[in-house]
């Protein structure tokens, strides 16, 4: 054993005496890139024109199912929105089964099933493979929408798009989708108010039983199953599905080239920062063109990440946002490309001129071999952890029929993803990567950045648009009438809301709202007291009927707590004086107790009526802008300016109306109404009672 040793150690000392010199000036030359085995694959298609697919894959006992509809439907025109429904409708029953039946049935297996308007998703245990087949295609064949499931889905629906109307993401969203492909191309199609309450039953029948089609299916099996034991289960559960003529709609190209910078503009009321895209349509970049591998390189290398440029350049280089990123996407209608950043007001121009000279040197410069080999290793890892996802194996083989691309083209994906150069870099941002020819899409402070995004536009101007991307003329501040102060414009609102006295005959008082956010119901309660006594709780509505706390504010006039999801805190030292003003039952008689400086800035619009204006600072130096009816004297909105615990200003705006008197109060009036902000989107409240001077207890406030 020790000779066996020694002979083991002198081979060592012998090779590390003759062996080369290792040069770490140079990097090694990578490997051959490795083919990517997505599991044998086969195919079949079924009398009724469906096409399957199925992928073996034996490295689990499951099963993934997805059909998809190769379609080109008509606009939805002043229906938009109808669509988006489907996802919901579709499942929520069948000609053979409830709802709560297929609910059942789907829970019972610990499967899942979804949909959509053009696509249905299943997957299971293998042992299910037949059920999770069956209920599939009942809901491909059988789906019954009823009136009462539409109007539940649009109630839905017109929640969660009044969430939305102040979140400037959304707002974003909208506009650029509008300004890109125009309301005519089904990507530029917004939904509004208006559009869902159009929606009719008709509508959505008829789409399902034109559209949902198996002579436009494709269908993809990915899991523990092979061709032989899946074929006739696809023919015993879909064989029976109708063919039938399915109408394709024609779409105008969207057009990029000759097209000059433009800016678009969401004004958003008391922002304090600005919500940024460069974005255009990409009509000529379809799925598996060679063109795309190379144009997601280049794109990676821009804003792909937290290593692209665009990160690297806002907000490592300058801190002046958390991030900023661009996404470049083929599409067989039509793909974009999109560069966003999120920045303060104060540095959204030089954030954007940032950004944009990115676009410009990424097209002009060399790109560094060592900067191309590591976003090609980047990506290839993307690449390698999506193969675990059965459902992305699932849409490679539907891809590659359905947009007539090679059969070996994501096998070849690493080996083409390797062969990218620095010349095909610069020649796919030349090509993609267009800066001179892009829509500008803000969503921010009008006041305090549009003038300052002027300059971007080629003709120096600015539209301007709502959340959905409607076109509109921009409010203007003007000047008040001559001698008007902000004092009389509090009088006013003092007589407004009932006058002196009524204000003072407050002792206590109890409101009840409810409110709806992305579809849970909501009850939130505001009970007040004199003294500075405040209590306020939002409640849940469960399923069961029953309610269920999930914030809680108890203050009993000199010290309080909060309480969200079973965390208590107490009211901190410097809360106080806030929580006091805010309890106050006199506060728009209280102006000089709490410190408060109010100046009149001028007048504005607000939903068609001229407004007053008015600048109130308190004693701790925080910022309120009141917006008071120039009509009724009432307080229409209100935005509330104050520091995030990393110290960065944010702002909060609560729209008013329909105020009431309060039965019992000498004329007192409260707002029935109100849209309240809410982890950047917005609910609304509707007062359901008030109660006044009803004796409620100080135990509770304790």
């Amino acid at each position: 054993m020790k000779k066996i040793a020694f002979s083991i150690l002198a081979l060592s000392v012998a090779a590390a005496t003759f062996a080369q010199p290792l040069n770490r000036s140079v990097r090694p030359k990578p490997g051959p890139a490795p083919e990517i085995s997505l599991g044998k694959t086969e195919s079949f298609t079924l009398a009724n024109g469906m096409k399957v697919f199925v992928v073996e894959n034996h490295k689990l006992p499951t099963v993934e199912i997805s059909i998809q509809l190769d379609v080109k439907p008509e606009l939805e025109g002043n229906m938009t929105g109808y669509r988006d429904m489907m996802s919901e409708l579709l499942v929520s029953g069948t000609t053979t089964r409830t709802k709560e039946k297929l609910n059942e049935e789907i829970d019972r297996m610990g499967a899942s099933i979804d949909a959509n308007s053009t696509a249905i998703q299943g997957g299971g245990l293998k042992k299910y493979q037949d059920k999770i087949l069956e209920l599939m295609a009942d809901i491909a064949m059988n789906a019954k929408i009823s009136q009462d499931e539409l109007d539940r889905t649009k109630k839905k629906s017109l929640s969660a798009i009044e969430t939305t109307k102040n979140q400037p993401d959304a707002m974003v969203s909208n506009v650029s989708a509008v300004v890109n492909y125009g309301t005519n191309h089904p990507y530029g199609e917004v939904s509004t108010d208006e559009t869902i309450k159009n929606i009719t039953l008709e509508r959505c029948e008829s789409y399902y039983k034109t559209y949902f089609r198996p002579n436009v299916a494709y269908m993809a099996i990915v899991g523990d199953v092979t061709a032989a034991e899946m074929k006739p289960l696809v023919e015993k559960y879909f064989g029976k599905w109708q063919s039938a003529t399915v109408p394709s709609a024609n779409y105008p190209t969207p057009a990029t080239t000759g097209k000059t910078t433009k800016v678009a503009f969401a004004p958003r009321t008391g922002a304090v920062q600005s919500v940024v895209e460069v974005t255009y349509p990409l009509p000529d970049l379809k799925p598996g063109m060679p063109d795309v591998i190379k144009a997601k390189v280049a794109n990676t290398i821009l804003g792909g990440g937290s290593q692209g440029r665009l990160f690297q350049n806002i907000r490592e280089k300058h801190g002046w946002g958390y991030g900023s990123y661009s996404s470049l996407s083929e599409d067989r209608f039509c793909g974009n490309f999109t560069a966003t950043l999120k920045v303060k007001n104060n540095v959204s121009d030089s954030a954007l001129e940032a950004l944009i000279n990115e676009m410009r040197i990424i097209r002009t410069e060399r790109v560094a071999d060592s900067t191309l080999r590591s976003t090609i290793s980047y990506i290839s890892g993307n690449f390698a952890i999506g193969l675990e996802d059965p459902r992305r194996i699932a849409q490679f083989a539907i891809n590659i029929e359905r947009y007539n691309m090679p059969k070996d083209y994501y096998k070849n994906y690493l080996k083409d993803l390797s062969a990218v150069t620095p010349d095909d870099v610069m020649a796919m941002a030349k090509k993609y990567i267009l800066p001179e020819n892009a829509n500008i899409v803000v969503a921010g402070s009008k006041e305090d950045v549009a003038n300052k995004l002027a300059k971007f536009s080629a003709d120096g101007k600015i539209d301007y648009y709502d959340y959905a991307g409607r076109q509109i003329k921009p409010t203007e501040t003007k000047a008040a009438p001559l001698g008007l102060t902000a004092d009389d414009v509090y009088k006013k609102y003092v007589a407004a809301l009932g006058g002196e006295k009524a204000l003072n005959s407050l002792k206590d008082l109890k409101l009840v709202s409810t409110a709806e956010l992305q579809g849970t119901p909501l009850t939130v309660t505001i009970v007040k007291k004199a003294g500075g006594k405040l209590r306020q709780t939002i409640e849940v509505s469960m399923p069961n009927g029953s309610k269920m706390t999930v914030q809680k504010q108890v203050f009993d006039g000199t010290k309080g707590y909060t309480e969200q999801q079973g965390q208590k805190k107490n009211v901190e030292a410097d809360e106080v004086a806030e929580l006091k003003q805010e309890a106050d039952l006199q506060l728009p008689l209280h102006s000089e107790q709490y410190g408060i400086k109010r100046t009149l800035k001028g007048m504005e619009t607000i939903e068609g009526a001229e407004a007053y204006l008015v600048e109130s600072i308190d004693a701790n130096k925080e910022k309120t802008i009141e917006y008071f009816d120039a009509k009724s004297g009432f307080l229409v909105r209100q935005t509330k300016y104050a520091k995030d615990p990393s110290g960065a200003e944010v702002a909060q705006s609560t729209d008013m109306s329909d105020y009431r008197e309060v039965p019992g109060t000498n004329g007192y009036k409260v707002p029935y109404f109100m849209s309240v902000p809410a982890g950047g989107m917005s609910f609304n409240l509707k007062v359901q009672s008030v109660e006044v001077n009803k004796g409620i207890p100080d135990s509770d406030f304790q």
